[in-house]
């Protein structure tokens, strides 16, 4: 049995993922940017759930269609920076994982997340601001495509792919 913890995420459309990967290259300190771009949903599920995660990651993919999104804003993290996702389908898919891991779920992943993608984090904080700025003039609210659910282990850097299932279903959240 797996005890690594498992990070869920959604996944985006090839075009959204290679934007932010792009972004994430060009801001994101060399030395720490060991992964892709991408919308965590969970931080830490318990990695001796695995299987129950994977059912219902699956489930979830299975029932509903992709949520809506929209790329609502810039978002300032202090010593870095993001664009923060508006999805109210995403959170109540997120919503519904919860409910079946109840008291599985670390504090920090008891509560709503805010659904963003960061392209810089872990700089001093007047870089950031300078990328706030230029990231906020050029910016222009847009819909994103989320297209799954994604399972990751935490490999302690990198993280080593569980699963990816796509939304199918034809109910919407």
């Amino acid at each position: 049995m797996r005890r690594e913890p498992i990070i869920m995420t959604a996944s985006m459309g090839a075009a959204d993922q290679a934007w932010a990967n792009v972004l994430r290259r060009a801001h994101y300190p060399p030395e720490r940017n060991v992964l892709d771009a991408h919308v965590t949903l969970f931080h830490h599920l318990p990695g001796a759930y695995e299987a129950e995660a994977v059912a219902r990651a699956k489930a979830l993919a299975a029932e509903f269609a992709a949520p809506d999104a929209r790329l609502s804003e810039v978002m300032n993290l202090g010593r870095g920076v993001a664009y923060r996702i508006h999805s109210p389908g995403l959170l109540a898919i997120r919503d519904m994982m919860a409910e079946g891991l109840h008291g599985l779920l670390t504090a920090q992943d008891q509560g709503q997340p805010r659904l963003h993608i960061t392209v810089q984090n872990k700089v001093e904080p007047a870089a950031a601001k300078a990328l706030l700025q230029q990231l906020s003039a050029e910016f222009l609210p847009r819909p994103i495509a989320i297209t799954g659910l994604a399972l990751h282990r935490y490999m302690g850097g990198p993280w080593e792919p569980i699963g990816d299932w796509r939304f199918r279903g034809k109910q919407r959240a």
